[in-house]
Order: structure tokens, then sequence, then C-alpha cells
């Protein structure tokens, strides 16, 4: 049983911690979980490890966002990783920062990195994991807005988001997508009393 667990972001040191690589930041959280080291390879950086019977593979694309699909088409070739196996963990401006939403498929939501991953596979049936970054900016800034770094009040609440996705990924691999749905897609994350709800 192998899975890919891909997380989209921009390689430089000026894209480290903004809110469009926050999908590089999961995946640094799982593989330190988990103590996965990631290479540079093709396409991506990668990382692999066992987990519960399993065999996982990590990839931090270095296409850049806009060519993703490049490097999970590559790797799902090359690992013959089945679609249903395959997780791709992606910011989402659609979300508030207080929501992560886990999806069996559905629209690229306008994330140039999910559209290239869709052309590439061919196919809009894949797992995704949208987590929430809001709409804080002013008409015409969404881009800056996403290759913007967190703001020091955010932070709190990306790291404890952070924290919830890999135990998604855990489940997502232990348990399936529909399970790992019902369980997590419902919670908002509180900082009130550190708890999630």
């Amino acid at each position: 049983m192998k899975y890919l667990l891909v997380g989209i972001g921009n390689v430089g040191e000026a894209y480290v911690h903004t809110r469009h690589n926050i999908g590089f930041d999961v995946l640094d959280a799982f593989a330190a979980r988990h103590d996965m080291v990631f290479q540079p390879d093709r396409y991506a950086h990668r990382a692999e490890g066992r987990w519960k019977g399993k065999q996982l593979i990590l990839i931090k694309p270095t296409t850049y966002v806009n060519l993703s699909g490049k490097a999970v088409k590559y790797w799902m070739d090359k690992e013959k990783i089945p679609l249903e196996q395959l997780l791709v963990v992606v910011d989402d401006i659609a979300l508030p920062l207080d929501t992560v939403r886990l999806r069996p498929g559905g629209s690229d939501g306008g994330h140039n990195g999910l559209k290239h991953i869709e052309e590439m596979l061919g196919t809009r049936q894949f797992a995704r994991l949208r987590f929430g970054i809001g709409q804080h900016f002013p008409k015409g800034q969404q881009v800056e807005y996403v290759l913007g770094k967190w703001k020091p009040e955010e932070w709190e609440m990306v790291q404890k988001k952070i924290s919830l996705c890999v135990e998604i990924l855990e489940s997502f691999i232990s348990r399936g997508i529909e399970a790992t749905m019902n369980e997590f897609n419902a919670r908002k994350i509180k900082l009130e009393n550190g708890s999630t709800s």
C-alpha cells in the first residue's frame, strides 16, 4: 500500500512560510513527526518512510505552484500509486482561517496548482486537503496576499491548523477518506482555551 502526499508551494527563500506555501509547511510537520527527511529528487523534494504498514512518499514540487502537476504525475507513474491513495495539501482563500476541508474531488477553486494537477492527471477525482487562509485583502491584491507572510496574530492559529492537518493525513492513511471527512470537516479551530471544536 503506497500513498503519495503532496504539499503545494513555491521553492526559494522568498516564499518560506507564506500563505501559498502552507502545503510545504504541513508536509514538513508530518515528516518531522515520522522521522522522514526530504532530499532533492526529480521535480520535487521527496521524503519516504513507512507507517502502520503503509509506504509513504511525500513530495514538495520544485516546479513552482503553477506547474505542480508535472511532479505529481511523474511520481504517481513512477511509484504506481492509485488515485485514491493521493492527497494534495493546498491553500484556499475561499475558506476562513479557522477552517480546513478534506474533499474527495471537486473544482480547482481558482488555484493554479490544483488546476495543473487536474490537467496532468486528466481528472478531478483525487483527495485534496484545503487549508483556509481567508481573503482579507483589498480588491486586486490577491496575488500579494497569497504570496505574503502570515501576520503575527495569525501564527498561533496557523500552527494549530498545521498540527490538525498532520492528524488528518494520518487518519486518511489509516482509516480512509470518508471516516476522516466525517471526523474532521466540521471542526473549527479555537484559540481561547487551546482546543478545537
